[in-house]
């Protein structure tokens, strides 16, 4: 009787990571968009899509990466890393009959989530060019975060005209 293995994955490369982030700007796009759509209020529907926006920066400046265009402080694209990175993109996906509330805190702790994600990627990369981009990165997810809170707290409770 053999003895069976079952090993886990916790290396993968930098481009598999960069893979799962991009992949997770993809989807951040759609649900920004999606949640521009639901809103009534003007000025939300604005907020989201340039949320939109923002997140096919990012997007960009990860294939960006992905393709080799930064130099100072690149890391390989096959070099391993802790899989724990990729992990905190590993969340709860929204569903088809998600209300509106639970929509925006799924998109608050998805920020918040990217941030992590962005953090621990820039703490493996030597300073330069690479490094500042991911630090850039997670502050603006930090933001966007916070935008998404705000944004909740105006639909979910709006303000009446009694104060």
């Amino acid at each position: 009787m053999g003895l069976e293995v079952s090993v886990m994955v916790t290396n993968l490369t930098i481009n598999q990571v960069l893979e799962k982030g991009i992949q997770r700007e993809i989807e951040s796009q759609i649900l920004y968009i999606g949640l521009s759509q639901k809103v009534k209020e003007p000025a939300a529907k604005e907020a989201f899509k340039e949320l939109a926006r923002q997140e096919r920066e990012h997007q960009e400046r990860l294939e960006q990466y992905r393709r080799g265009e930064f130099k100072s402080g690149a890391l390989s694209g096959t070099k391993l890393v802790d899989y724990k990175i990729a992990e905190k993109l590993d969340h709860v996906e929204m569903s088809a009959n998600m209300s509106l509330k639970d929509t925006f805190l799924l998109a608050a702790n998805r920020e918040k989530a990217s941030h992590e994600f962005y953090v621990a990627l820039a703490k493996i990369h030597p300073d330069g060019e690479v490094k500042d981009l991911l630090q850039e990165l997670a502050a603006q997810e930090l933001k966007h975060k916070q935008t998404v809170e705000f944004l909740y707290t105006e639909v979910a409770f709006p303000q009446t005209d009694g104060g």
